[in-house]
C-alpha cells in the first residue's frame, strides 16, 4: 500500500518521502553490472549543472520502513542503493540504512559529498560524489567527510571539460584520496567526450579508475525511470 502525501505529516517518524524504488542493474561504482534494487529519496539541496534525476527534487510519497523494506525484499536481489537526490537531506535515511544492513542487504550509499556522511552505519559502502567546478556546487564540498570514509568505500569526480580535470587532479593529489578510498573518475553523458578522459587519465598515468555510466549505456536517458 502506497500512502498518500497529505495523509502522512512531513516530521512523522518512520517514515521516509520516495521518488521511486525499482530494480536495474548498477551502472556506477565496484558494484557495477550487478542487480540491484534502488530507493530514491526525494529532495536535494545542490543543483548541479548537469543532473540527470531532477525529477527527485519534489514530489514522491511517504513510505515507511515496513513499506520500503516489504518492497525491496520483494525484488529479491541482495545489494541496494539509496541514492537520490540528496538522500542524506532526510534524516531518517540513517535509520534506513541501518535498517537495511540489519535485514541482510548489502548496501550502498550515493551521497553528494555535501552533507555529513560521519554518522552513517559503517557496514554501508558509501559513494562520495565530491562536485567539480563544472557542477556549479564545488563550493559546497564537505571536506571533513574524507575522515569518515571506511575501506570499500568510493570516492567519484564527474569530469565535464578538461579544467574539470586539471582541478580533479590538483584535489586527488593535495587531499591524497587514493589513501583514503577507490577513486573513481567518470565522464559528464553527453559532456566530455569519453575516450578523451580516458586519454588524459593514461597520459597522466593517474592512480583511479576510469568508469562509464553503464545504465546509461543501456538504456540512455530512460535509465532509472
Amino acid at each position: 500500500m502506497i500512502i498518500k502525501p497529505e495523509l502522512v505529516p512531513p516530521n512523522r517518524d518512520g517514515y521516509l518521502k520516495i521518488t521511486e524504488i525499482f530494480l536495474s542493474l548498477q551502472g556506477e561504482a565496484s558494484n557495477s553490472g550487478r542487480p540491484t534494487t534502488f530507493i530514491r529519496l526525494t529532495g536535494c539541496p545542490l543543483r548541479c549543472t548537469y543532473c540527470d534525476s531532477e525529477y527527485a527534487f519534489f514530489g514522491g510519497q511517504w513510505q515507511s520502513f515496513d513499506e520500503i523494506l516489504e518492497q525491496v525484499k520483494h525484488h529479491g536481489v541482495p545489494f541496494v542503493c539509496v541514492t537520490g537526490g540528496e538522500p542524506l537531506a532526510q534524516k531518517r535515511c540513517l535509520q534506513l540504512l541501518t535498517k537495511l544492513c540489519d535485514a541482510g542487504f548489502k548496501v550502498s550509499l550515493e551521497t553528494s559529498g555535501a552533507l555529513d556522511v560521519s554518522q552513517v552505519d559503517s557496514r554501508v559502502n558509501k559513494v562520495l560524489d565530491l562536485k567539480t567546478p563544472d557542477s556549479g556546487e564545488s563550493e559546497r564540498n564537505l571536506w571533513s567527510n574524507l575522515e569518515h570514509l571506511h575501506s570499500g568505500d568510493e570516492i567519484k569526480l564527474v569530469i565535464n571539460s578538461q579544467s574539470d580535470y586539471i582541478w580533479a587532479k590538483q584535489i586527488l593529489e593535495q587531499h591524497q584520496l587514493t589513501q583514503k578510498a577507490e577513486v573513481l573518475f567518470s565522464p559528464v553523458w553527453e559532456g566530455v567526450s569519453p575516450r578523451q578522459l580516458a586519454d588524459w587519465i593514461v597520459a597522466d598515468k593517474l592512480p583511479v579508475r576510469f568508469q562509464l555510466q553503464l545504465h546509461k549505456v543501456l538504456w540512455g536517458d530512460e535509465a532509472g525511470r
